[in-house]
């Protein structure tokens, strides 16, 4: 019961901050933070069951490889069909996307540390069903947005199996961050409605065709985090 309520209660507050603005998001926002934290400090397992010790991290690094293959395809891709956004120069693209991979770690230990630890206890003898259901609330909270809903659901599924396997958490955070730096990059804004879930996907409205050369991709909070998406900027904020 102890796992089910902190399950429901997490969980609920993380969908009600994708679905809330203003004062009301913040709020919210920092209770969530108290919820998570309290009730994996409250439960410490140990570092190495939470997957936040080196161990397994060389083991499972080939997933990395596969992610920097795949995004260097897309980007390829992305270059012939005319529709790669990215900043200009490398300090601004580190400028750009170093906090998204820090909010990529932070969703991976939700999903995998808060989440699948907490299923794998309520499911023991059904691991399949436990990463099914966890998968499932991760790309539950992408909702409406069909791209991210779908590809976050195949990555839910492939990161849970893989923590599962090799018990490494920064890993899954690096995987993560390259993938979802790729999409934001390779995707246009119309499409993905610039990565925003939630009620910032249905509030969502272009802003030109090119915008990071205009001031800035600006994004919705992925309701996940609770952070700011890897595009936005304090240029673009105050332009539009």
């Amino acid at each position: 019961m102890r796992d089910v309520l902190e399950l429901a209660v997490g969980y609920g507050l993380i969908l009600a901050v994708a679905w809330t603005r203003g004062a009301w998001q913040q709020g919210l926002y920092l209770v969530a933070i108290v919820w998570v934290v309290g009730a994996v400090a409250l439960r410490f397992e140990g570092w190495r069951w939470m997957g936040l010790r080196v161990a397994g991290l060389l083991r499972s690094l080939w997933v990395v490889g596969i992610a920097l293959a795949v995004a260097l395809v897309a980007v390829m891709l992305a270059q012939w069909f005319d529709t790669l956004n990215r900043p200009e120069g490398a300090a601004l693209f580190v400028k750009t996307f170093w906090s998204y991979a820090v909010w990529s770690l932070v969703q991976q230990f939700l999903l995998q540390v808060f989440v699948l630890l907490r299923l794998v206890r309520l499911f023991p003898q059904r691991r399949r069903l436990a990463i099914a259901l966890a998968a499932g609330m991760f790309a539950v909270v992408h909702l409406p947005n069909p791209l991210l809903t779908c590809l976050t659901l195949a990555w839910g599924v492939g990161a849970c199996w893989l923590f599962l396997r090799y018990r490494n958490v920064y890993t899954l955070g690096i995987t993560h961050a390259i993938l979802g730096v790729c999409v934001a990059i390779v995707v246009p804004g119309h499409l993905d409605h610039n990565m925003r879930v939630g009620r910032g996907y249905l509030e969502y409205q272009p802003y030109g065709a090119n915008p990071l050369t205009s001031g800035g991709r600006r994004h919705a909070s992925d309701a996940w985090v609770m952070a700011d998406d890897p595009l936005r900027s304090s240029a673009g904020e105050s332009q539009h």
